[in-house]
Formats: structure tokens, sequence, C-alpha cells
């Protein structure tokens, strides 16, 4: 899975799935009943690989588990196309995290069965920017309008480099599908340009006004959603870039304006702003199931519940 196969329309109707999932409770008759989800984690995790086993479980299917990498045939220099081939006679969808980018391609090859990427290296993690979105558009609705307010567009202030950090390629991914829903984006980087020719083009189609600055301190008080990250995924393990900027209750961020962070997090942000107005972050990670159980729905479940919510969205008067 890449972020460029989730287009507008199935962005906003996983999110209308998940928002019905939170606000009715979960359809009747145990509908992932008989179903294996595979969930093969090579690389540490905690807030992914429990929300997707919980949507699982909660939707009445079954998991295997692969909690960590080195007590699979890798271990013993197996291939992962081979391990692709064996997963396709144990479940009925795998959920991969590796630390590899080019792993997920590797193991769809021989996978006989949906698969599902959970992170793969410093590339990409949708699953993670539709659980984003998913905060964002029920944190302000406007935003999944054609014709959103201008009062309602935001400057969306990233903190945090694309082209190394994949929860952030993934997140302005999506974001290139609510180009008019946005006043402008920010990144605040190290690097001098910290996006793939890729996403560039993605972003600069859909028309968005795109800024750059290394001074992350200086885009702090402009901003009303503020994307931050500080973990770089690496070979063996992983590096933060937490000494940037802290993010607290004191930096003078505006009224209304909302903080996100796919977590974990480090001294970037600060504790203080937990119990404050501008922690959304929170709200981000607990929506992350819903959203997951929306995604198993769609690829093992009820493929007309997500079909009919796939409407475009049409501003009422």
């Amino acid at each position: 899975m890449h972020p460029d196969q989730l287009n507008r329309d199935t962005v906003l109707g996983l999110c209308r799935v998940a928002a019905m999932i939170e606000a009715n409770g979960r359809p009747r008759g145990r509908p992932l009943a008989g179903s294996i989800a595979i969930t093969a984690f090579f690389e540490a995790s905690t807030r992914t690989r429990l929300s997707f086993e919980s949507a699982v479980v909660r939707l009445g299917g079954g998991v295997l588990s692969v909690p960590d990498g080195k007590v699979t045939g890798v271990a013993k220099g197996e291939s992962l196309a081979d391990i692709g081939e064996m997963f396709t006679g144990y479940g009925d969808v795998v959920i991969v995290r590796h630390p590899d980018p080019t792993s997920v391609e590797e193991i769809c090859e021989s996978a006989g069965i949906p698969v599902i990427n959970a992170g793969n290296g410093t590339a990409h993690h949708p699953t993670q920017a539709l659980a984003d979105w998913y905060a964002l558009l029920k944190w302000r609705p406007d935003l999944a309008l054609d014709d959103c307010p201008e009062e309602s567009r935001i400057h969306l202030v990233v903190f945090g480099s694309p082209s190394t950090m994949r929860a952030v390629n993934s997140f302005l991914w999506l974001a290139s599908r609510f180009g008019s829903a946005l006043r402008r984006i920010t990144v605040a980087s190290l690097f001098a340009d910290p996006f793939d020719d890729d996403l560039r083009a993605e972003l600069e189609s859909a028309g968005i006004d795109l800024e750059l600055t290394d001074d992350p301190a200086s885009v702090v008080a402009d901003a009303d959603v503020l994307y931050m990250n500080a973990i770089v995924p690496v070979a063996d393990g992983f590096v933060t870039q937490d000494d940037a900027v802290t993010v607290s209750a004191s930096s003078g961020l505006r009224p209304g304006a909302v903080v996100m962070h796919p977590l974990a997090r480090g001294a970037e942000l600060d504790e203080d702003l937990d119990d404050t107005a501008h922690n959304l972050y929170f709200a981000q990670a607990a929506g992350a199931v819903f959203i997951r159980e929306a995604l198993l729905l769609g690829i093992l479940g009820d493929h007309e519940a997500v079909a009919s919510a796939c409407a475009p969205i049409r501003r009422t008067t």
C-alpha cells in the first residue's frame, strides 16, 4: 500500500465508516468472523500493531502475530518473497512493518492475500496518515468540503523531513487530496530540500502553496495545525531529531491551533500541552483503531458499506 492508492473519495469514505463505528458501535454479526489477520512486525511498534490487532478482534476476526522479525525465517536467511508465499497459506490479510523501504513490494511479489503497509523504513506509513486525517476532519469537518470556506482553511506547519520520516511523508501525500482546504503548507526542516521529487510534484499539482524554513520557532505562532515528528527509522533502529525546537504551552500557539504528533514523542513535544485544547495527538492515537477497522472492513468485510460512504461531500446551504 502506497498513499497514492488513497484518493480523496477513498479517504473520506473510510473516515465516514470510522466515524459511524466510533459513534454508533461496531457492525452486528462479527463481520470478520472466520478471517485471520497476520501482523508481521519486523520493527518495534506499540500503537500501530496493537490498534490493528484490536481492530481485527473487535470485528470478530482472529490474529496471528509476529511481534519480532528475529523469530521468523529471516533469521535463517529466508527471503521476504518466500515469507510472503507462506503468509498466503496462513491468513487472509497481512499487515507488515519492516525497516527496509522495499520490503512491502518484495512481500507483495509472492503474497496471494492483501498486504497492508504498516511502515516500511523511511518510505511510508499510509495508515498513520489515515489516522491523522481522520483526527483532522473530526476537528474541523469543513476541511472535507469541495468548497471549503476561506475562514476554515488552514495553515499547516510540519516539523520534520518527509524524505526521511515516513509518517510525515504519508501525511503530506494525503494533504495533497485536500488542497482546497489549505492556505499553505510550511515545512520546517534541518535539510535544505526535505522533499522527494514525487511528493513535491504531488503537492504542487494540487495547487498547494509550499514554504520551507530551517527555523521552526519562527512559524509556530502562525500555524493552525502543527504536525510534529522527530523519529527517523534507520536500518538497525531509530534516531531522533528532537533538539531543533521544543513546543510547549508557552510557545505562543495561536488560540484554536492544534498540535499533532504520530508518537512516540521526545523532547520536541512538552507534556504541559497534554491538558490543553491544543492537544490533538491523543485523539490521533485513539482514532487509529476506528480508521483501521474501516480499512479492514473494506478489504475483508462489508464492501457495500464502505462503497456507499464514498460519495463526494457537497456543502449544503
